[in-house]
């Protein structure tokens, strides 16, 4: 498997492309060329128009989960890729079913801009709750377990359900997972559920305990003590043989982290492969 990372909120330093605080990584994986998230504008499309990345060559597109900083740019790339006006049911859209539904905030739209009967139209949709295997190696999580005390969070925002508004508890956060030769290696968006529960949900479904890496968002943005204490002792306890925290991971988080795992710099630009 490669990834490369389109979208961060961090450029790597040697390399000339821009960020934005949205998350998009472009994906190898035997015939599959993945898009995981879409970033907040057109930047995915310009940065690897810049990286020589043909993303005309994507078949499946995999959601995280549905707020504007992962899935704005979804109508940017339907529209350089022409997507519009005709079928390309060849491509799939994978997400958990709550990620198609209006999100808000304070009055405004945080959610998708799209209406799933566009995106029925333009891709084959495959929303669930339950794993999807993309690949023998690759698997989209579905719904996430949420098990651990300390990254129990309040609700953000409101998602509308058939019309009416009820607190978002982000049920549609999800991540992928690889497993490679050296163990697990987790992809994550947010990781609203839980950097920890979606580590032990992906052990659970995958059969393996090793964690041989984790990249993306670990949603530890001012967080608190008790939240940041929890996650460092479980890292120490897990092993990770690297991170990759990125997208909402704040500077104080990762030097928490760097003490239980080796942390490697990570931007736009990053890429990385696994056997």
């Amino acid at each position: 498997m490669r990834l490369t990372v389109l979208v961060d909120n961090n450029t790597l330093i040697e390399k000339y492309y821009c960020g934005e605080p949205g998350l998009s990584f472009y994906i190898e994986e035997g015939d599959k060329r993945i898009l995981f998230d879409t970033g907040y504008s057109d930047l995915a499309c310009k940065n690897a128009g810049k990286m020589g990345i043909d993303l005309r060559k994507v078949n499946t597109i995999v959601l995280s989960h549905g707020h504007l900083d992962h899935t704005w740019g979804l109508p940017h790339l339907m529209g350089s890729l022409n997507y519009y006006g005709k079928s390309r049911q060849e491509i799939s859209l994978v997400a958990h079913p709550d990620a198609l539904k209006p999100k808000q905030a304070d009055g405004e739209q945080i959610g998708l801009t799209l209406s799933p009967e566009v995106l029925a139209r333009c891709f084959s949709l495959k929303l669930s709750a339950s794993p999807v295997w993309l690949t023998e190696k690759l698997v989209f999580l579905g719904e996430i377990a949420r098990t651990h005390d300390f990254e129990q969070r309040n609700p953000l925002g409101e998602k509308l359900d058939n019309g009416v508004a009820c607190p978002d508890d982000l049920i549609d956060d999800s991540a992928l997972c690889y497993k490679s030769e050296k163990g697990l290696v987790l992809i994550t968006g947010c990781a609203h559920a839980g950097i920890c529960n979606t580590v032990d949900y992906a052990r659970k479904v995958c059969n393996d305990d090793r964690i041989a890496d984790i990249i993306g968002g670990f949603h530890l943005l001012n967080p608190g003590k008790r939240l940041l204490d929890g996650t460092v002792r479980f890292m120490e306890a897990c092993k990770p043989a690297k991170l990759h925290a990125c997208h909402c991971t704040d500077l104080g988080a990762k030097i928490a982290l760097s003490k239980a795992a080796e942390l490697v710099e990570t931007g736009v630009g990053t890429k990385i492969q696994y056997k």
